[in-house]
């Protein structure tokens, strides 16, 4: 040992004093110095990623959303760039949804043929996706963040009004028609027969080859043409690949408010694309490349093993429309820590005259009214899934 040690020493100590010619000579993106993927942040943070993927966990499992427009924000708000946030987030909820997915199956909330072609649409869209990002990382960093806030303040605004608009004409409607006090309704099973005039003007449009789906809930089944599915499949793929999501908080509303899917079948169904969607758009977009952080992706990924069984189990005691109101607050959130981060990398690039004291002033508020509706979300899910133990335990035994 003393010899091996005598023997190795010169080369130790000529490595050390000549790092940096050494390292100067190599590639900076294959073994040398510089590279994209970092491997450690903090403790600290570290330990916040657990607690950002218990809250997407519970998204993902009582939403059917992958809870990428909670993850990439949060990711962001704490300094960690765009492109990174993307990447790191697409890989985690590829492996969140597997979990998810199998939960749902059991619960017999997955359609497989809807799930497979909408995949088609999915997978172009997401390799679209992932080449403007990388584009625009190689133009300017800055400018690749300010894109990535900017389609994040316009998808999650749109998006989030919307759901809470249906939400509230749907809970007066659900309040004038509400069962008498003491009853009891199975979670969202009932929920879904009724459609708006959008899906039964799609379902109506017979273009071969159509796909069905819904049989528990209306006699014969439901269904909609490919051609819907692909092209719906395509623009979440898009999102996905650009914004770092698996899709779901797009898919949630095609799905329900435009093809006339129920909120039960969307959400295990939802979950089930996700895991080719993310994992495709992950591998081929952004590992390859270096984009993703896998430390706080596994930091999150530990969180979400917790979270996604028991946001699952807690869509078996509430109602539909009880998820649609959840998801329009998560939505929202998203949108308000965007919306007040874009002045201050606005700024940076010079589109608009602002200082980077009121940037960072306007930044915090969002950060932290973000936060606020997150943490109120997971309270809220925790505590409906505790004191509802011995029902789900009950209906266990039974099934």
């Amino acid at each position: 040992m003393f010899m091996l040690v005598l023997l190795t020493a010169p080369v130790i100590v000529g490595s050390i004093a000549f790092a940096d010619q050494i390292g100067g000579a190599l590639p900076e993106l294959l073994g040398g110095k510089k590279a994209y993927s970092p491997a450690f942040y903090s403790t600290g943070i570290f330990i916040v990623s657990i607690l950002i993927g218990l809250m997407a966990g519970l998204i993902t499992g009582c939403i059917g959303a992958g809870g990428g427009f909670i993850i990439a924000p949060a990711l962001m708000s704490a300094g960690i760039k765009g492109i990174l946030a993307v990447g790191t987030d697409l890989f985690h909820i590829f492996a969140k949804a597997i979990m998810g997915s199998v939960m749902h199956r059991k619960l017999g909330n997955v359609s497989v043929p809807l799930a497979v072609v909408f995949l088609i649409g999915a997978i172009v869209g997401a390799t679209v996706g992932g080449i403007i990002n990388r584009v625009l990382y190689e133009i300017n960093p800055v400018l690749s963040d300010a894109f990535i806030t900017t389609v994040y303040a316009l998808m999650l605004g749109f998006l989030g009004a919307y759901a809470m608009i249906d939400f509230l004409r749907a809970r007066r409607q659900d309040q004038k028609t509400d069962a008498p006090k003491g009853t009891t309704a199975h979670a969202g099973k009932d929920e879904g027969a009724e459609m708006g005039n959008l899906p039964k003007k799609l379902q109506a449009l017979q273009i071969p080859p159509m796909v069905k789906f819904d049989y528990d809930l209306v006699p014969g089944g439901r269904s909609i043409s490919w051609l819907f599915l692909v092209l719906s499949g395509a623009l979440v793929g898009m999102a996905a690949g650009i914004m770092g999501v698996g899709g779901g908080f797009l898919t949630f509303p095609i799905f329900v408010y435009t093809l006339g899917v129920s909120s039960m079948t969307t959400v295990g169904t939802d979950i089930f694309q996700i895991v080719f969607t993310a994992g495709y758009a992950a591998i081929s977009q952004y590992a390859i490349y270096g984009f993703i952080f896998y430390t706080l992706a596994m930091g999150m990924l530990l969180g979400s093993l917790l979270g996604i069984q028991i946001g699952a189990m807690v869509t078996k005691v509430v109602k539909g429309i009880t998820i649609r109101g959840f998801y329009a607050m998560a939505v929202l959130a998203g949108f308000m820590n965007r919306f007040f981060a874009l002045p201050a990398k606005l700024g940076d690039m010079e589109v608009i005259p602002i200082s980077k004291q009121t940037g960072a002033v306007l930044e915090t508020i969002g950060i932290w009214a973000f936060f606020i509706v997150i943490g109120g979300f997971g309270t809220w899910v925790i505590g409906t899934f505790l004191t509802n133990i011995g029902r789900l335990k009950g209906e266990e035994t039974v099934s």
